[in-house]
């Protein structure tokens, strides 16, 4: 090995890198946000959103607005309890910059804080901080302003602080300005209405009684007068109101959403479910501690067994189905299904940092136990809605079975074609059928006999059960 190969390849303890701060937020941001591209530009947006939604959680935020801003940055504010601004005895910095550029560290890891939170990885806020050109946070709190500007990662300054204006006295909350980075973010920063408008009324239905205003201030964006454009999301019906929403061009099934809303071993269970007639497949949104799950987890997995076995259940009780019938399967009992499933976890367990999926083994019994009490309930008393669901998902079950019977008939058809020995049939080697005899014997017994006295070369064997008649001579009472 040539010495300039033997330097180029030393491997040793200076080799070893240690990130410090928010750095590797910054070296590797996929790991934080999913990705760099469009996903990731917008998780920014939620994870500051998420925070302000978890103050209402706890029950100190009714007023959340979001604004996307003429250069390019995006404004978060919320009407909570504000970030702690007092010194944190283990940085010696205000917890507010500590929340901002440690990783890991915020008020959802205690119990005190929140009993249930969507920013769950302690890394939402600083992630935020890290990716973004700059960040400008305003707290208001115990009658004082306090606000901080940050860069790439880094404080600029100390938090600076001073009385509440008489226009503000009893505010309180906290405010987040940031701007994402275009060095992280190399196919662009702009923000696309539609995907963060489609975020916050879910979070507005999840939450019945908060209010969310979204305001787009881009001039690409304003009316005529120069207005902004603005959207209010207020939904007092909360998930119930979702199900209509999403069902508002489609024909239900049943008028009434099913709804259930209960708790268990500290986890709070609630779900809306409706069928529709035009709908042909499950339409399931799974969420935990608001985040949407987009890749399910085991409160999705309760919700499916719940909901199989029940309506098998019933369809044997009222008579729809017969004990030796096979169960209807999972995929016919959702057919035209709408749902909204949210459960509310002190202790979630998420896969990876974009909290995509639930993995919390405890939540799938509970959804289990929740949803299938209540709905039997419901289902007890309500006949007509049963039998309807279930002549629905009979038709599913019998159309799936006719496409597999079909299929079915299909490839056995195509493997006689193709087959040389189709059955018992002893075939010739020819192919010429002017050569070709088949011999059609009465039983395996007389096939054995007559496969050892052929002459392969153009005679086939074909044995069949049964006695062989010669209709032309035989009678009808006998045929």
């Amino acid at each position: 090995m040539s010495e300039a190969s033997k330097v180029q390849a030393a491997y040793g303890a200076e080799q070893i890198q240690v990130l410090e701060g928010l750095e590797p937020v910054r070296k590797r941001p996929g790991m934080y946000i999913g990705t760099t591209g469009a996903s990731g530009l917008h998780h920014l947006v939620y994870e500051v959103v998420d925070n302000a939604v978890d103050e209402a959680l706890a029950g100190h935020c009714n007023e959340i607005i979001v604004a996307l801003k003429e250069d390019g940055s995006a404004f978060v504010s919320d009407n909570g309890r504000g970030i702690p601004t007092d010194i944190h005895p283990r940085t010696g910095k205000s917890a507010l910059e500590t929340v901002l550029t440690v990783l890991h560290a915020g008020g959802k890891f205690g119990a005190g804080g929140y009993k249930v939170s969507g920013g769950l990885h302690g890394v939402g806020v600083s992630v935020v901080n890290a990716l973004s050109e700059w960040v400008e946070v305003t707290v208001r709190r115990q009658g004082q302003v306090h606000r901080q500007r940050f860069e790439r990662g880094e404080a600029i300054g100390t938090l600076k602080s001073e009385p509440q204006p008489d226009s503000e006295n009893g505010l309180t909350g906290t405010s987040v300005c940031f701007k994402p980075d275009i060095e992280i973010f190399s196919i662009g920063i702009e923000f696309d209405y539609s995907t963060i408008s489609s975020r916050l009324r879910e979070l507005a239905y999840l939450n019945g009684g908060v209010k969310i205003v979204f305001r787009d201030e881009r001039q690409a964006a304003q009316d005529a007068e120069g207005q902004p454009r603005e959207e209010i999301y207020l939904y007092e019906g909360g998930i119930k109101e979702y199900i209509a929403y999403m069902n508002s061009e489609k024909d239900p099934l049943h008028p009434e959403i099913i709804y259930v809303n209960a708790e268990k071993d500290g986890v709070t269970v609630e779900a809306a479910l409706q069928w529709c007639v035009d709908a042909y497949s499950d339409s399931i949104l799974g969420f935990a501690n608001n985040i949407r799950t987009a890749d399910g987890g085991t409160h999705i997995e309760g919700l499916k067994t719940v909901l199989t076995r029940t309506l098998n259940s019933f369809a044997k009780k009222r008579g729809k189905r017969k004990e030796a019938d096979s169960n209807l399967a999972g995929e016919n009992i959702r057919e035209g299904l709408t749902a909204v499933l949210s459960v509310k976890v002190p202790e979630p367990e998420f896969e990876g940092q974009t909290k995509t999926k639930l993995g919390n083994t405890e939540v799938r019994g509970i959804v289990d136990s929740l949803v299938g009490e209540s709905l039997s309930q419901y289902l007890e008393f309500n006949p007509g809605v049963i039998d309807m669901i279930l002549e629905k998902a009979i038709q599913a079950f019998n159309a799936a079975e006719a496409a597999r019977r079909a299929r079915e008939l299909v490839r056995r058809k195509s493997v006689l074609e193709s087959s040389t020995l189709p059955g018992k049939l002893a075939d010739c080697s020819t192919r010429d059928p002017s050569e070709s005899e088949i011999y059609i014997v009465e039983g395996d017994s007389a096939g054995g006999s007559a496969k050892q006295g052929r002459d392969r070369r153009f005679q086939a064997i074909l044995p069949l059960r049964g006695k062989i008649l010669n209709i032309e001579k035989t009678d009808d009472a006998k045929i």
